[in-house]
């Protein structure tokens, strides 16, 4: 059952270039699908898009996943043609080498790729240095003066990653978030007439502090709020199973805390429940570091209680994000359970 979902809607918004503060193309992906199964949508001044299904109770719960992707911004265009870029998001800059990037200038998309010095040509010294991603340059493949008339400072950078299928997998770039967001508008697929008010929210420029959700946590104003988000599995050779965090193929995680947000006790005991009552596999996320939109709403317009269901992703921040298939269809039916039980009559308090 590992692809019982649609997949060509995953590839479609996963293969999509949108980093924070320009998601404009995944937008469009978004709002499309939210218009056909929700009874109104909109889009705030920040780019965030909000479909709404109205329920019977004025109570309402807010579902968060972000559109945004870790990406680049041009810098500077050297003498020579190439292009220095500033990061949109936290990127490890020894991934980088000999990737394949796309930049999004103002005619046309143009690929390049990340210059690498030969190892053959390397001292120890250079080996050993300390990489960074302002020191890495995009070769166009095109001389100067070309590439001035082609790219401007400002343009726009992303990784260049098809989306497969491997094995019980699916592996490709931007699973953080994309993953989650089909994951939100497959449950919006799913749901039929809730007792509360659902606001499905496909957030901006998470990548860069959370601050989509931020503003929405005021706008929306929600009873209560679930963000959706990947999460690190590390189960893999060389880490030791205490740092593994969560393991592909044991289901969706719910998660206890990161190092943004403790989630409320009483909202993560009922996603339990309600996983154990539907028999959904599932496992519990303790996440020492690294943040969700689940902190944008918990107490930015008041307390809230918040909660957060989190799919375990292999190789975070990298072109080869990996995540099993069966735990995306864990995390749809959690989401869709849940929100179908939700009857804006639990008692959250603590």
């Amino acid at each position: 059952m590992a692809f019982d979902f649609d997949f060509d809607l995953l590839r479609d918004v996963t293969e999509t270039s949108s980093v924070p503060g320009y998601e404009d193309r995944v937008r469009d992906i978004v709002r499309d699908e939210l218009e056909a199964n929700t009874d109104h949508v909109r889009t705030d001044a920040m780019g965030n898009v909000v479909g709404t299904v109205e329920g019977d109770s004025d109570y309402s719960v807010a579902i968060a996943a972000h559109m945004d992707e870790i990406g680049f911004m041009v810098k500077h265009i050297t003498e020579d043609g190439f292009l220095k870029l500033d990061a949109l998001g936290g990127w490890d800059a020894r991934v980088l080498r000999a990737q394949r990037v796309t930049v999004h200038a103002e005619e046309e998309d143009i690929t390049g790729v990340f210059g690498s010095v030969p190892p053959h040509t390397l001292d120890d010294d250079d080996a050993d240095e300390k990489e960074e991603v302002g020191d890495r340059v995009v070769d166009l493949g095109r001389d100067a003066e070309e590439v001035e008339e082609l790219v401007s400072v400002g343009d726009i950078v992303t990784m260049d990653q098809n989306t497969i299928k491997m094995g019980d997998t699916v592996t490709g770039k931007a699973l953080d978030d994309r993953v989650c967001l089909f994951t939100m508008l497959e449950a919006a697929r799913e749901l039929e007439s809730p007792d509360v008010t659902i606001h499905f929210c496909a957030t901006v420029q998470e990548e860069v502090g959370l601050r989509g959700a931020t503003a929405l946590g005021v706008d929306v104003d929600p009873d209560l709020a679930v963000a959706l988000d990947v999460t690190i599995a590390s189960d893999i050779p060389g880490v030791s199973e205490d740092k593994h965090v969560t393991a592909l193929g044991d289901g969706a995680a719910i998660k206890l805390k990161d190092s943004s947000v403790i989630t409320t006790p009483k909202v993560h005991k009922r996603l339990k429940a309600v996983a154990e009552d539907e028999d959904i596999d599932h496992q519990f996320e303790v996440l020492p570091a690294g943040g969700t939109d689940t902190a944008g709403f918990q107490n930015t317009y008041g307390a809230k209680p918040v909660g957060a269901i989190s799919i375990p992703t292999r190789y975070l921040h990298t072109v080869t994000e990996t995540a099993n298939g069966d735990d995306i269809h864990a995390t749809i039916d959690l989401l869709t359970a849940f929100l179908d039980s939700e009857t804006g009559e639990h008692d959250y308090s603590l």
